[in-house]
């Protein structure tokens, strides 16, 4: 295997050797579930009950000797089969596009740059930085890091972190870094990983059934049994009445397959599946299939300042050194492009030596921009001094420090953190802390965020570092104090530094307010730069809650604040989980983001967890159920309107076919009980499924969202798929339009040239109502003149093409025999015509009196 590189040669590959690799060896992809072939999804589609049916129709005719009729079913049901492997096909795919964005993500030096890429293009000989959250993506060697331990409980069962503590450890793929960072060589990847070579996959389970699924598949198993009683009954009846048994038995089926609404699980199923994928097209990627259907019900979203409201680009606005018992303030805005004053040196120094050497924080980042800047040709920048230990910030202080080694030995302490934490380590005495709090509340007013520094040295009587000691970085020197505390510090001043906040944010919350959902913004900030970010965005602050504050309350209490509270500040990780219990309690429908580890246990307990793309670590990302991968707001709003849409073009569709099978319905037992012929054949209601199948599916999955879909509050809570209104528009729908088909059917029957002519009118009319049906539930609020003009290529091709099979079957004399129809003149066509957009009239009107 690849020794580990040194630390001169942390260049990395170059793009062009990655792709060279990549090409030979091939994506870093574990065994899977491979996808579903030709065969398999034929097999599937074949197993749908309407396709039985029409088999065991063709069957009948084939034993009866009509071997047209019956080839002219087969030729349906290729028909049908090939709709419905296009929509499984589609289905696939989606899924495919979201399994190539789910993919691990992974951050690696190339051409001596950082990049995040994706996991499957990782190389062998790749530099993988690994951070405290990351989820390791391939099998790598250490070549160097700092407190770095990982859980490999997946690969050995084993719960306590592993501790890698030198240049050539291993590192596994799918083992998660729970402390420090460090950088590794790539040395498997894919199947010749560890992980590949046992079997293992990390790829996400079998998806269960979610709650709507669960619903229709009841509703169908109810439909069913109703089918098959009917079907009985239907074909005793006709075969006690007339004599012919077959014929009797092709009624039954025919009535079976107009009751049989099979298309409602195969609706919800793609309405999910595309609506995931539209979700990635915006940015948002969905983890789980059943969040979909949550979105729309969310009533409070708890939201994170920084990164998701700002662009957690930070800069170094103010500087406020403290000299002699007091604060000097300096905004450097007003420099007009003048160095920094001398004053004002140390301050930044020992910002930048209290950071790390190639730092991820925005705020360290913004240091040692401005040191760069200002100090390039000072003695204050220490490229060439070494680390020797880090204190890391902690629940408990919120403040690190950092103990550099000079070139000559002697050691340097850095500290900074939360102003009030850097108070506490330089013992201010009360004076100073009053002092220090009214200029903290000054900057924080503003908007900026502030941090304290300080400098600091060992304690008198402990021993320092010998410079001829080994210098390594993986771990600290044990003859250093074990806490921050044990230092004695001095405190040189704070930095105020500048967030700005997204131009997309102030709108999306206003979109927020007019939806009905409330936004809780949680920051780590002082309180008063949050009540200044929340000004700046529009947030109505209402009550506000600190972090220690939440702690100190009982449950009882703390939900007797819930209510109006819009803010939190010095807010802690932990402190989230709490605050989704308790809006849960509270019977609210919580949406809650976060990028860190300790966001986990909220992201998993919120309704809808939501993780940071860009920013936040692999645990995070796999306790979510939706991933941003642009750490936007605006994207989170996106996604619950996206969410709204999709429920409310699902009920459309659900609506559709409810309203369009009552008809069928109704035409295939009422003349059976009234002792007419039979209006419906098999081979009708094959031709009405070849409408209904894309209608329900690709039609109103494609809908436009509605004018007022984010003007309304969310859905209720468990609010079923099939209410009420849902089920009285859609009887009322089908009623209408069977009592005109009953209507058409009698008149030219007892009126007119006979069966045949009846049956010719009655089928044209119930194509046409259908279609009628499709256009006017396409909006529940536009009237159909507005409705026209929204583009909907999906409804076009449905109209079209059964507007064109129409034709064909009327004045093609071979299939027009086959359907047992008689020739339609134009006047007939113009009473169908008519008569079939008479029984949607009265929807179009109720809309035109609401708009």
């Amino acid at each position: 295997m690849p020794q580990p590189q040194t630390p001169e040669s942390f260049q990395g590959l170059s793009s062009q050797e990655a792709k060279a690799r990549l090409e030979r060896l091939g994506p870093n992809a574990l065994p899977v579930a491979q996808r579903r072939s030709l065969f398999s999804l034929l097999a599937a589609t074949l197993r749908e009950p309407i396709l039985l049916l029409l088999l065991a129709c063709e069957l009948i005719y084939f034993i009866l000797g009509d071997t047209q009729e019956a080839l002219v079913l087969l030729g349906f049901v290729a028909l049908i089969l090939a709709i419905g492997l296009y929509q499984e096909w589609k289905t696939e795919r989606s899924l495919d596009r979201l399994r190539e964005l789910s993919s691990p993500r992974a951050l690696v030096i190339r051409d001596g740059q950082r990049q995040r890429i994706a996991g499957q293009a990782l190389v062998e000989g790749d530099l993988l930085v690994l951070a405290e959250g990351d989820r390791v993506a391939a099998d790598a060697r250490l070549c160097q890091g700092g407190r770095l331990s990982l859980d490999e409980s997946l690969l050995t069962g084993e719960s306590l972190p592993v501790a890698k503590d030198k240049a050539g450890d291993s590192v596994y793929a799918g083992t998660l870094v729970v402390q420090g960072q460090g950088l590794a060589e790539v040395v498997a990847t894919g199947e010749r990983s560890q992980l590949g070579l046992i079997g293992k996959s990390l790829q996400a389970l079998p998806q269960e059934e979610t709650p709507r699924q669960k619903e229709t598949r009841a509703m169908v198993a109810r439909l069913s049994g109703l089918a098959i009683a009917v079907c009985l009954l239907v074909a005793l009846l006709h075969g006690l009445r007339s004599g012919d048994w077959l014929q009797g038995l092709l009624a039954g089926l025919a009535l079976a397959m107009a009751i049989l609404p099979n298309e409602i699980p195969v609706v919800l199923a793609i309405f999910l599946a595309l609506g995931a994928w539209r979700f990635s097209r915006h940015r948002v990627l969905t983890r789980r299939l059943a969040v979909v259907e949550a979105l729309g019900a969310i009533t409070v979203l708890c939201v994170d300042k920084t990164g998701t409201l700002t662009f957690n680009r930070m800069a170094v606005r103010q500087l406020n050194p403290f000299r002699q018992g007091r604060f000097v303030p300096l905004d450097l805005d007003e420099l007009g492009g003048q160095a920094l004053p001398e004053a004002v040196h140390d301050l930044v120094e020992f910002g930048i030596l209290a950071s790390r050497k190639e730092p991820f924080d925005p705020m360290e980042k913004a240091l040692r921009q401005l040191g760069q800047e200002q100090l390039a040709s000072t003695e204050h920048l220490h490229d060439d001094w070494r680390l020797c230990q880090e204190y890391p910030l902690s629940n408990e202080l919120l403040a690190m420090s950092c103990v550099w080694e000079s070139e000559n030995g002697e050691l340097h302490l850095a500290a900074k953190g939360a102003p009030e934490a850097i108070a506490s380590l330089c013992h201010l005495d009360r004076d100073r802390q009053a002092l220090l709090a009214g200029q903290v509340q000054a900057m924080a007013a503003s908007g900026l965020r502030v941090l304290g520094v300080a400098r600091g040295r060992q304690k008198a009587g402990r021993p320092q570092l010998h410079p001829a000691l080994p210098q390594s970085r993986l771990g600290g020197d044990r003859r250093l104090p074990l806490g921050q505390h044990d230092f004695e510090f001095e405190f040189l001043g704070l930095v105020g530094l500048a967030d700005p906040l997204r131009p997309s944010t102030a709108p999306a919350l206003a979109q927020c307010r007019q939806a009905g959902i409330r936004v809780l913004m949680l920051t780590g900030d002082h309180p008063a730069t949050a009540l200044e970010v929340a000004r700046q965005a529009g947030l109505a602050a209402g009550d506000m809650l600190t972090g220690e504050e939440l702690a100190a309350l009982s449950d009882e209490a703390l939900a007797s604040r819930l209510e109006g509270l819009a803010l939190v500040a010095r807010v802690m990780p932990e402190q989230k989980l709490r605050l989704v219990q308790a809006l849960k309690a509270a019977g609210e429908v919580v949406a809650m983001t976060g990028d860190g580890v300790n966001d986990a246990p909220a992201l998993k307990a919120a309704h809808v967890g939501i993780a940071m793309g860009e920013r936040g670590t692999d645990v995070a990302r796999e306790a979510a159920d939706l991933v941003l991968l642009e750490d936007d707001f605006r994207s989170i709003v996106a996604a619950i309107a996206l969410g709204r849409r999709v429920f409310d073009n699902l009920r459309k569709a659900m609506v559709y076919v409810l309203a369009v099978h009552l008809p069928i319905l109704g035409m295939s037992l009422l003349p059976v009980l009234l002792g007419w012929p039979l209006v419906l054949l098999p081979v009708h209601i094959a031709f009405l499924h070849l409408v209904i199948d894309p209608a329900c599916t690709l039609v109103f999955e494609a809908e436009a969202p509605e004018p007022a879909l984010m003007r309304r509050p969310p859905q209720a809570p468990g609010e079923p798929l099939f209410d009420r209104s849902m089920l009285g528009l859609a009887l009322a729908q089908g009623l209408s339009v069977l009592l005109i088909l009953l209507a058409v059917f009698a008149t030219a029957f007892y009126w007119g040239q006979g069966e045949a002519d009846a049956r010719a009118l009655a089928f044209t009319t119930l194509i046409v109502a259908n279609l009628a049906t499709i256009v006017a539930n396409r909006s529940w609020s536009k009237p159909l003149h507005q409705t026209l003009g929204q583009p909907n290529a999906a409804l076009w091709w449905v109209l079209g093409g059964t507007l064109l099979f129409l034709a064909l079957v009327l004045y093609v004399p071979a299939l027009r025999t086959l359907f047992s129809f008689s020739l339609l003149h134009p006047l007939d066509l113009l009473l169908s015509l008519v008569a079939g957009g008479l029984g949607l009239l009265w929807f179009e009107l109720l809309k035109l009196r609401r708009a």
